[in-house]
């Protein structure tokens, strides 16, 4: 008799989280993040790659206009790495899109999701921390928080 294996899980959740950074470079874009039924928590503009044929910096380029209104070129965007986890029993893939300096007010469009935009020093990034925001984040700064047990991040160096 064959064993079916493990059951199937849900399909798996692909993103990008965008890192805006000041242009003195002091401090990064979050916002206050408030999804019904969930916890608030800080979070950086990003969320799901629309397929067919989506990149990861259309993706983020997308997001970032979406959620706060600021336009930068996908182009503009570069792939710093990709972090894997299994947290809420799914595989979530969610790579790390750095923006280029920008200093643009952010806007509010999103406020079933989101309750503010703030720009905060590099040194003092608020906390709770988006679980994905928080290792994106980790992806850039070299004393970015620490991954807990069971995400893995990977650096890359391709570009397009």
């Amino acid at each position: 008799m064959v064993s079916p294996g493990p059951a199937p899980i849900g399909a798996a959740l692909i993103g990008a989280g965008v890192i805006v950074p000041s242009t003195d470079g002091r401090s990064v874009l979050v916002g206050r993040r408030t999804v019904a039924g969930e916890p608030p928590t800080w979070s950086l503009p990003g969320g799901k790659v629309d397929g067919p044929g989506e990149s990861f910096q259309a993706a983020a380029a997308r997001e970032l206009a979406e959620e706060t209104g600021i336009v930068l070129p996908a182009a503009s965007m570069t792939v710093l790495g990709v972090v894997l986890d299994h947290l809420d029993g799914r595989p979530r893939l969610t790579a790390a899109v750095l923006a280029p300096p920008s200093d643009a007010e952010a806007r509010v469009t999103e406020p079933h999701a989101c309750a503010g935009w703030e720009r905060v020093p590099l040194d003092a990034l608020p906390e709770p921390m988006f679980g994905p925001s928080g290792w994106v984040l980790a992806q850039w700064l070299p004393t970015g928080p620490a991954l807990p047990e069971g995400v893995h991040a990977y650096g890359v160096s391709a570009t397009g």
